[in-house]
């Protein structure tokens, strides 16, 4: 876990990065707020922040102030190490929205703990997150997680000139499968097949579950061509598939058909837009046959 530091007396942050890491932390610093600030507002920002409440510019408490009215990916706790013990400052830092208060000179056992509280309520909000934010059959994104996950990656492709592309991807006649084998079988089949979606995949590409046997994924950085390929290379994966569900005597074979559609920056896309091409494509592929991949219209 990532632990940031805003303490700007250099024997006091040098002691603190010491502990952290001694005790596994991954730890950044800084010596006051503006730049705490900054780091917090970066992708994989720290969740959980040690600051000192004196400093030059943005102190501590505003700091915090700051951060509980601003809307990220995830709960920053918040852990003020002071010099200030009197009742009515720690009053006000935990007003300002600390959700720890430690006085200093601090004892190093107590630090440890503290931080380990703070910890375990970050690892119970991730388990939370995930949770209402994933299908629960195939652990892949559910639809309204999936397409906050793309609104933000609008938004950075917009501010950065950049591209992704979006496949929409559906199992061919699904319900044939349900009908010959039930539905404990198809279950597996969409496990299975969100597995071979994800192996497909890159570290930074999301998937998500869009109803039924549709699925659908973001590829940040590809343009229409590098999406293609990954779709034709997924949709002969799917197609080598030999799925055999437990109390069937056979296995399944399935196929998919995938659309595929470009962020169009001078369009001004939204996840609608983008999404409704993506799904032409793929019924345009069900028309020419099935088992193949299309391109939507990126004009």
């Amino acid at each position: 876990m990532k632990v940031l530091i805003v303490e700007d007396d250099q024997v006091t942050r040098r002691l603190l990065e010491a502990l952290l890491k001694k005790w596994g932390y991954e730890v950044l610093s800084t010596c006051e707020g503006t730049e705490a600030l900054e780091e917090l507002e970066k992708p994989e920002a720290p969740n959980l922040v040690i600051s000192d409440w004196m400093m030059p510019g943005m102190d501590g408490l505003e700091l915090c102030r700051k951060i509980r009215k601003t809307e990220s990916s995830g709960y920053i706790y918040f852990i003020i190490v002071t010099a200030r013990g009197e009742k009515q400052c720690v009053v006000e830092g935990f007003e300002a929205g600390a959700d720890d208060y430690l006085i200093k000179p601090f004892d190093r056992e107590e630090l440890k703990c503290r931080i380990q509280i703070g910890k375990r309520i970050i690892d119970l909000e991730h388990r939370l997150t995930r949770l209402a934010s994933t299908d629960a059959l195939t652990g892949a994104l559910n639809r309204r997680a999936f397409t906050e996950k793309v609104e933000i990656e609008i938004h950075r492709a917009t501010r950065e000139n950049a591209t992704f592309s979006f496949l929409l991807a559906d199992i061919d006649y699904f319900k044939k499968v349900n009908d010959t084998f039930g539905h404990q079988a198809g279950d597996f089949v969409l496990q299975k097949f969100t597995e071979r979606l994800s192996s497909c995949s890159r570290p930074y590409d999301f998937i998500g579950r869009y109803g039924g046997e549709e699925f659908v994924m973001c590829l940040p950085g590809t343009d229409v061509l590098q999406a293609r390929s990954i779709a034709e290379r997924l949709r002969r994966e799917v197609e080598d598939m030999s799925i055999q569900p437990a109390d069937v005597s056979q296995s399944i074979q399935i196929t998919a058909s995938i659309g595929v559609a470009s962020f169009r920056l001078a369009s001004k896309e939204t996840v609608d837009s983008i999404t409704m091409r993506a799904d032409e494509a793929m019924y345009k592929a069900k028309r020419e046959g099935r088992n193949r991949v299309c391109v939507g219209n990126n004009r």
